[in-house]
């Protein structure tokens, strides 16, 4: 038994399919069937069920797959402990962003990592916080920047910065003459919220239940940026980032943003990776571009 197997046999079971995680390993799926079979026989247990329309992961096959990923992650730190005594601040980082920070804080920090960090190599991955999570913590990402304290066990969190939300309403709605306005004159009726599994919306909801007690609102399978797109059309009002509030001139015809009143309405920032990670000078260095590169007049930088 190898790296290389446990690397087979992982793709296998979150492929359930030999063909796609064969493709996935870049061997034939003859080879990637016949490497399985000789792990099996030599473990003596079957990981896999398979028939001619589906592959299934038998339950000792599960347990083999959760120590794989644990083992695969300490071997992939072992060549990034190596790697980082070289030269800490080269080579490929892998970093997720949920899909409310993305696009927003992207363009403010690239072009500033590429020039204090030459030789590092930035891979991005935007997605849901629960995936993020996850992934960073059995090593398929370095790190992640989320809006949420991680539940997944041998992860930090480092802090960057705390990020208030404004109140996008259209221009010709009653409350847009005002220059701050209390959540509890928000209509439940009118709030458009993202989908279930985007942290921004269970944030929105908490601080809108908190004054209001609203429990729900108007949930819409779609990005943010056409939540704000919704809002100019006059079909509702939202809560949006400071970092996402749209700027005058840009994508803003016909949305208004103010402050709400109580300003606790927010999110704390944070640049997520493994206790374990040996990367750490990288890693503070990372931390202290993001800050220094958000806006001050938009965000309060922590750390």
């Amino acid at each position: 038994m190898n790296i290389r197997d446990l690397r087979y046999v992982i793709a296998v079971a979150e492929e359930l399919h030999f063909g796609r995680a064969a493709h996935k390993c870049h061997i034939s799926q003859p080879a990637l069937s016949g490497q399985i079979r000789k792990l099996e026989d030599s473990l003596g247990v079957t990981l896999f069920e398979r028939t001619n329309r589906a592959v299934q992961v038998t339950p000792t096959g599960q347990q083999i797959v959760a120590q794989a990923r644990r083992l695969i992650t300490l071997s992939d730190e072992i060549i990034a402990t190596a790697h980082a005594a070289r030269d800490p601040l080269s080579g490929l980082y892998r970093l997720g962003m949920i899909a409310t920070i993305g696009p927003y804080l992207s363009p403010l920090i690239l072009p500033e990592i590429r020039r204090q960090l030459p030789d590092l190599s930035l891979t991005l991955i935007e997605g849901l916080t629960g995936d993020l999570e996850k992934r960073v913590a059995v090593g398929e990402l370095d790190g992640a920047i989320l809006a949420t304290p991680p539940e997944e066990r041998h992860l930090r969190a480092i802090a960057l910065y705390d990020e208030p939300f404004w109140i996008a309403l259209p221009n010709q709605h009653a409350l847009a003459g005002r220059k701050t306005i209390d959540l509890d004159r928000l209509d439940h009726q009118e709030l458009l919220l993202l989908a279930d599994g985007h942290c921004l919306r269970d944030q929105i909801l908490d601080a809108c239940h908190a004054t209001t007690g609203i429990t729900n609102a108007n949930t819409r399978e779609t990005s943010l940026e056409t939540l704000l797109a919704l809002v100019a059309a006059g079909d509702g009002v939202t809560l949006v980032p400071a970092l996402a509030k749209p700027k005058k001139g840009v994508g803003s015809a016909g949305i208004t943003t103010r402050r709400e009143t109580s300003n606790k309405a927010g999110r704390y920032v944070t640049l997520v990776c493994r206790a374990s990670y040996p990367r750490t000078e990288l890693v503070t260095r990372l931390a202290t571009i993001i800050r220094a590169q958000v806006p001050q007049n938009l965000v309060t930088v922590l750390g």
